[in-house]
């Protein structure tokens, strides 16, 4: 089961739907609701550091578990319901603080 906090690679597919490319992503859905259903909640996450009103700051430093190969962006306003059957791997695991800044930016987002 995936839990609030991982990191994960899954494939997102190009505009043309005929191809896709693998991107991170962090899951913001809370645990009882990842393990009750086939889906799972998530934030997108960049490379491209462009400030963005609704981005959080994550690098290595922010991570209980594994690592990401560069600084990145967490889009609280890319957020995408996914089946976890698309998922690639787990490749980190985010500190608490992470999570509390991605929920502060997706309550400033919606209000």
């Amino acid at each position: 089961m995936y839990k609030q906090g991982d990191i994960l690679l899954i494939p997102i597919p190009f505009t043309n739907l005929q191809s896709s490319k693998v991107r991170p992503v962090i899951v913001i859905s809370n645990n009882k609701y990842n393990e009750i259903t086939d889906d799972i909640l998530v934030s997108a996450i960049t490379s491209n550091l462009a400030d963005k009103e609704y981005s959080v700051l994550i690098n290595n430093g922010d991570l209980q578990e594994g690592t990401l190969a560069k600084a990145s962006l967490i889009r609280a306003d890319k957020l995408y319901s996914l089946d976890k059957g698309i998922v690639k791997k787990k490749i980190a695991h985010s500190k608490e603080d992470i999570l509390k800044s991605v929920n502060k930016k997706i309550e400033k987002l919606c209000s």
